[in-house]
C-alpha cells in the first residue's frame, strides 16, 4: 500500500539520511529505530505529507503522495511526539475537533467511550491544562479509538508517558488496525509487545549520514 523509494533528508547543512527505501503491504506494522538526531521524526512528517523529502519519492496505491493531496491525507492519522491538544478545552473538546477536522465527524457517545478506554472518565471535561502528561497523551491516543477506518496510523513516540495499563491498552488497539487490514508506521525507544504477522524494522541509523567529529 505503501511505497518508499531513495528518499534523503537534509536539515539546514546537514543530510540526515539518504537512500531510504521500503515497502508496507496491507496488515503491516513498521518500527522505524534509529538515535536521537537521526531523521525519525522528519521521516514521520515526510510520509504523512506534513514534510518535503530532498530526494524520493512516497507512494501511496501507486500513487505519489504528493499528487494525491488530500485524498492521502483523508486516509492518514498522524500523531505526532507533541500531544496536540489546545489547553483551554477539555479532552472531549479536543477529540471532537480533532475527527471533525479530520473529516471524520464522531458522536458524543463514541467520543465518550474512546476516552473511556483510556481511562479517562473521571478528567474528560476538565480543561487539559489540568492534565497530567500521561493524561495528556492519553487524550491524544483516543483518536486512534475513533480512526479505524483510516487505513495508515503514522505515530511518533506513541508510548511516551504512559503506565503499564496505557500501554497494553495501545498494543492491542495497534493490533487490531493491523490485523483488520491496517497499517502502522511508529517509533519508540520503548519495548512493544506488538505481535503483528507482517512486521518490519527500519533502521534510520544503517542510512544516517555520519558526523565527520
Amino acid at each position: 500500500m505503501l511505497e518508499v523509494s531513495n528518499l534523503a533528508c537534509t536539515r539546514g547543512e546537514r543530510t540526515l539520511f539518504r537512500g531510504v527505501s521500503f515497502a508496507l503491504e496491507a496488515r503491516g506494522l513498521l518500527h522505524v529505530a534509529g538515535t536521537n538526531g537521526s531523521g525519525k521524526t522528519s521521516l514521520l512528517r515526510i510520509l504523512c505529507g506534513l514534510g518535503a523529502a530532498d530526494a524520493g519519492e512516497v507512494r501511496w496505491r501507486g500513487e505519489p503522495t504528493r499528487a494525491l493531496r488530500e485524498a492521502y491525507w483523508r486516509e492518514v492519522v498522524y500523531l505526532g511526539h507533541a500531544n496536540a491538544l489546545k489547553d483551554d478545552l477539555s479532552a472531549t473538546e479536543n477529540l471532537r475537533i480533532a475527527c471533525t477536522l479530520a473529516g471524520r465527524p464522531t458522536t458524543a457517545g463514541a467520543v465518550r467511550n474512546a476516552l473511556d478506554s483510556f481511562g479517562l472518565a473521571a478528567c474528560a471535561h476538565l480543561p487539559v491544562r489540568a492534565l497530567s502528561q500521561g493524561q495528556k497523551r492519553r487524550s491524544a491516543l483516543a483518536r486512534l479509538a475513533l480512526s479505524g477506518q483510516a487505513p495508515m496510523w503514522i505515530l511518533d513516540e506513541p508510548f511516551s508517558a504512559l503506565d503499564v495499563a496505557a500501554v497494553s491498552h495501545l498494543e492491542t488497539l495497534i493490533l487490531a488496525h493491523v490485523t483488520g487490514g491496517g497499517n502502522v508506521i511508529f517509533t519508540t525507544h520503548q519495548t512493544a509487545a506488538i505481535d503483528a504477522s507482517i512486521t518490519q524494522r527500519f533502521d534510520l541509523d544503517a542510512v544516517a549520514e555520519k558526523d565527520p567529529c
